[in-house]
């Protein structure tokens, strides 16, 4: 009896067992592996630059690349941030280079015309004779033509659109000069935020020398005395890095002879073109002085003379050779360019001075780790002056024997 009721225990526990057995051992499924697409993901920066139209202006990947840190890269982002910016200058000042010259030939002939047509009608009102309706209306005509002529005269002489065409032509040269410095440093050495600062200054004395506007920025056309053109900022130190040799301990290959070569250079700079471009700009001033002056005048007393013609033989004899002088005073003014002239001989003047103030400040410098390279700085005076380096020194011999004849640059 007891056996029969053990059986039906024992059957029950084993079949409890096979159910646990069941649940534990679940059978394993395949794993399976899903290869999604990668979405290219854009940072903040290209999706910004995108989105304005700059594609590719400023390049945050190859930033990002780069085992720099994160100070590093901001100096270069900024650096990116300034080249942007001269390049935008480079077009607004090359446009209105091509403005101004337009206006320079337009105004020119617009004017001549005038005093051409207003001497015609005064010669033709004194041959006509007699009196009426058609002798008035030569003589106001004539005389309106010649009074609106002194008006523009007088605007014209005062901006000189030559050398306003001028002014920004320099501009355009040396911001692109600018941008190509900025690139070359951000090619070959790590910049820092002393090079940052130093590029913002040079653009802001740029946009200082050459401003874009005429009304309150324009410089003066008439100065009292001549002088050459600025457009570096005056208190420029010495920041010049040695790329050859960067974060090496060397002398950078200076010498005593190298640094009394480069001072004679200077006296040559000084003593010859400067000088002499100084002189020319203030012949030339004088020059376009008179004839700003002349212009008007001579037009005024032709207006004048053109109003008596009929009341005298000497009316339209003044109306007619003023007319005709004031013509040529014109073309030979805005025509020949004067003003064109003088700024060119600013932009020369300014040229050699910051050449000169160049080598002064590398020559002061006493430490010679923040001097540039020796054969990379006398390359460069050379290719100003447009010599080769035995050239340079050959120059740099004859001053020192008091035997100089010619100017310091082969090239203007």
């Amino acid at each position: 009896m007891a056996s029969v009721l053990l059986l039906p225990s024992s059957s029950s526990s084993c079949c409890c067992s096979r159910k646990i057995n069941a649940a534990i051992h679940v059978p394993h499924l395949p794993k399976l592996s899903l290869s999604l697409p990668k979405i290219p993901m854009r940072n903040l920066g290209e999706e910004l630059n995108i989105r304005d139209g700059f594609i590719n202006t400023i390049p945050v990947e190859k930033i990002n690349d780069r085992s720099h840190n994160s100070s590093t890269n901001i100096v270069t982002i900024q650096l990116y941030a300034i080249l942007e910016a001269v390049a935008d200058r480079v077009e607004m000042h090359a446009n209105i280079e091509e403005q101004r010259d337009n206006w320079n030939t337009l105004l020119l002939n617009s004017i001549n015309m005038m005093i051409l047509a207003a001497a015609t009608m005064a010669g033709v009102a004194a041959t006509a004779g007699g009196i009426g309706m058609p002798l008035l209306a030569l003589k106001l005509s004539s005389t309106l033509l010649y009074s609106a002529a002194t008006g523009m005269l007088l605007i014209v002489n005062k901006i000189q659109p030559s050398q306003l065409a001028e002014e920004q032509r320099n501009a355009t040269r040396l911001f692109k000069q600018l941008q190509s410095q900025v690139q070359t440093m951000i090619a070959i050495v790590t910049p820092t935020q002393e090079d940052v600062k130093e590029v913002m200054e040079k653009v802001l004395a740029l946009d200082k020398a050459y401003p874009l506007p005429l009304l309150g920025a324009m410089l003066e056309k008439f100065p009292a005395k001549f002088e050459p053109a600025v457009w570096w900022p005056k208190n420029q130190v010495l920041q010049k890095k040695n790329f050859l040799h960067e974060g090496k301990q060397c002398d950078n290959g200076w010498s005593e002879e190298l640094e009394m070569e480069m001072r004679e250079i200077v006296k040559v700079v000084e003593r010859k073109d400067i000088e002499d471009y100084v002189r020319l700009g203030n012949l030339a001033l004088k020059i376009n002085k008179t004839l700003a002056i002349s212009g008007p005048l001579l037009t005024g007393i032709a207006a004048l003379g053109s109003a008596f013609v009929g009341n005298g033989s000497w009316a339209p004899i003044v109306a007619v050779a003023a007319g005709a002088l004031a013509s040529t005073v014109n073309a030979f003014e805005h025509g020949g360019q004067v003003g064109m002239v003088i700024e060119m001989y600013r932009n020369c003047g300014g040229f050699f001075q910051l050449l000169q103030e160049s080598i002064e400040i590398t020559l002061v410098e006493r430490d010679m780790e923040k001097r540039e390279n020796r054969e990379l700085f006398e390359m460069k005076v050379a290719l100003k002056l447009g010599r080769s380096l035995s050239q340079l020194r050959e120059l740099a011999r004859k001053s020192a024997s008091s035997r100089v004849d010619e100017f310091s640059s082969k090239l203007f």
